[in-house]
């Protein structure tokens, strides 16, 4: 089944609502398992990712399939590196082909026991009991996902001689490492952060006086992102929306969204944990964007400078192509059907906009739940076909009947 959503052309009000973090929810859920002990944890993800992680959690099992969640294999497949049973690790025929073979050599390097079942740095994984530490001192490059190192720095505390992680090269998506160390220090384990090396030493969650117990997790900032896309498209300078739970201050990357949407003509305005989101004049000048810290706002900037008429040169895009699917070439091939272009050159992406737009646009979604969530704001503009919209429900299940909250027409095609 796919949707149709119908040109709407009114003026945008009231208030939506936004996933609970998913980044927070698992990364507090692999806190809880490794801790051994209770933890309530407030306002927890519905993403599909997050509740395949909260399941396969709840019980021992000779075989973990993630399906299609790439942090749950990350962060499972350390967790389980330092378990007393044997297990295989495995998840969909597009995870199998999503690289994991840096986090498996660091895991061995530290005392692991992993074996590849089929393609060598791929899942699934034969996963051995573990024995004994090796070393604590390992180097992994910083450009990787992010999820990689969190996973080692989640499992570090765990460890007999704890762990020092060294960044070979320049760090990637700085802030979910940051996140990762700020919620492990919320439920009492402190790490270090000196120039190149994180070091943790060997410890146990909840041990410290001032450890929470309970923890509320935060709105998600990449649901909040498509919010953003919806007013900078909006026909009527008077649209504004409000999302609740959302805080000035916040350790993910795509808090960035709110600075990066002012050149769009959004402005954010935050009122007790809510923001609100309202239009104002913008400059059309092109301008450059690194978004190394936050690759999964590139596709909602990219519908949204093609629309506004912005030539955008992007860097930071390289881990769009292991994701869900091979992001920059579904970009390319969505972006063109209405008018715009993604170029390479180098290490740079150039978001060459449209000058005309189609009158209707049918969009492929490549099993990727941020295809359809960043190209759902064009029906402000046109009608909009969502080819298989129920992808979203790995990030953002309620996406379409927030939309339809706002008055636009959505149904089956």
């Amino acid at each position: 089944m796919h949707y149709l959503l119908n040109k709407y052309i009114d003026r945008l009000m009231g208030e939506v609502r936004v996933s609970p973090s998913k980044s927070e929810s698992n990364r507090a859920l692999m806190i809880k398992a490794l801790s051994g002990e209770k933890i309530v944890l407030k306002n927890l993800s519905d993403a599909q990712d997050t509740r395949t992680m909260n399941l396969l959690l709840q019980k021992n099992r000779r075989v973990w399939d993630v399906i299609d969640a790439g942090t749950t294999m990350r962060f499972l497949t350390a967790y389980l590196a330092i378990g007393k049973k044997e297990c295989t690790i495995t998840g969909s025929e597009r995870m199998k082909e999503r690289p994991i073979g840096l986090l498996v050599d660091a895991l061995t390097e530290i005392g692991a026991d992993i074996e590849y079942l089929e393609k060598k740095g791929y899942p699934p994984l034969k996963i051995k009991e573990f024995t004994g530490q090796k070393t604590n001192k390992i180097s992994i490059p910083g450009n990787i996902s992010s999820q990689f190192i969190s996973a080692l720095l989640m499992i570090a505390p765990a460890l007999p001689k704890g762990l020092q992680i060294e960044l070979s090269s320049e760090v990637f998506s700085k802030p979910y490492i940051e996140m990762t160390r700020d919620l492990m220090r919320a439920f009492g384990v402190e790490s270090k952060w000196n120039k190149d090396v994180i070091s943790i030493k060997k410890g146990k969650y909840l041990s410290g006086d001032y450890a929470l117990r309970d923890y509320t997790i935060e709105g998600d900032w990449s649901s909040a992102s498509y919010w953003y896309s919806f007013i900078a498209l909006s026909n009527d300078e008077k649209s504004s929306i409000t999302i609740p739970r959302l805080r000035t201050y916040s350790s993910q990357g795509d808090r960035r969204i709110a600075e990066i949407m002012f050149q769009f003509g959004v402005v954010t305005e935050f009122e007790n944990n809510k923001i609100r989101l309202s239009k104002k004049d913008f400059d059309e000048k092109p301008i450059a964007l690194d978004l190394r810290d936050c690759p999964d706002l590139a596709q909602t900037i990219m519908v949204v400078a093609a629309v506004k008429q912005v030539l955008v040169d992007f860097t930071g895009l390289e881990s769009l192509k292991i994701k869900e699917t091979d992001r920059i070439t579904a970009m390319k091939n969505e972006l063109n059907k209405i008018g715009a272009d993604l170029v390479e050159k180098g290490n740079t992406w150039q978001l060459v906009p449209t000058l005309i737009l189609p009158d209707s646009v049918e969009i492929d979604t490549y099993e990727d739940h941020r295809m359809a969530m960043a190209f759902a704001p064009l029906c402000q503009l046109m009608d909009v076909i969502i080819r298989e919209p129920s992808v979203v429900r790995k990030s953002y299940p309620g996406y379409w009947e927030e939309i339809k909250k706002t008055g636009v027409k959505i149904s089956p095609y």
